[in-house]
């Protein structure tokens, strides 16, 4: 899931920022009213988090704007002003939900994936599977053999990319620019140290290899 935070004061913002990125989420930011539109405008986002009062733009004139271009991303307005008049205004402008300064984060989590499910297809799968092992994409969990894997944000994004091809040569280049999201720099050996812990973890108390090496090329996640 990928996210935008429009957020003027700097404290609050790395507080998400780094909440978000924690449950192993993507986050952009930005300050201003002009650089949060342009972002929501260009980029392509599961959810925006948009402070009510912000320079250069105000929030719900951020929103009118964004509604006004057809753009359907569900929106958190985060704000000081709790009145019942100022809530009723950002859900009129656009909003999708409204959640009142000082906030706990796990609230605002629990918001965000709410938002994002109901935006979601029912057909949507809400699980992965391959041989005895089984990644459930909604409660944020992995099995094997029916034991816990205890995986870390990255690892489990970067399980959930190769399964979702597995069958498919996948790339460090493919892994890198879309798990980290950075682009790939052939002297960094960060993929391979992630995926061979990865391996050990899945690879527990006996458990047979499901993600393999081609030479040259990349990884592939398959059945033994």
């Amino acid at each position: 899931m990928k996210i935008l935070v429009v957020e003027d004061d700097k404290t609050t913002q790395e507080y998400i920022q780094k909440g978000f990125q924690e449950q192993g989420f993507a986050v952009d930011v930005a300050d201003t009213g002009p650089d949060g539109l342009y972002l929501a405008t260009t980029g392509h986002y599961d959810l925006l988090i948009l402070d009510r009062m912000l320079p250069q733009m105000d929030g719900l004139d951020l929103l009118s704007g964004l509604r006004a271009m057809g753009k359907n991303i569900p929106v958190i307005i985060l704000s000081a002003l709790t009145h019942v008049d100022e809530r009723i205004k950002g859900l009129q402008a656009g909003g999708d939900d409204y959640l009142a300064k000082p906030f706990s984060f796990q609230e605002l989590l629990i918001r965000a994936n709410n938002l994002v499910r109901r935006q979601q297809p029912q057909y949507e799968t809400t699980e992965l599977k391959v041989d005895n092992l089984v990644m459930d994409l909604v409660g944020h969990k992995v099995t094997r053999s029916e034991y816990e894997i205890k995986l870390q944000p990255k690892e489990f994004q970067l399980l959930r990319y190769l399964l979702e091809h597995q069958g498919e040569v996948v790339s460090r280049t493919m892994l890198f620019e879309t798990v980290w999201e950075y682009h790939f720099d052939p002297k960094t050996n960060v993929i391979d140290v992630h995926v061979a812990k990865l391996r050990k973890k899945l690879e527990a108390n006996g458990q047979s290899q499901i993600i393999h090496t081609v030479r040259g090329a990349g990884y592939v996640v398959r059945a033994p």
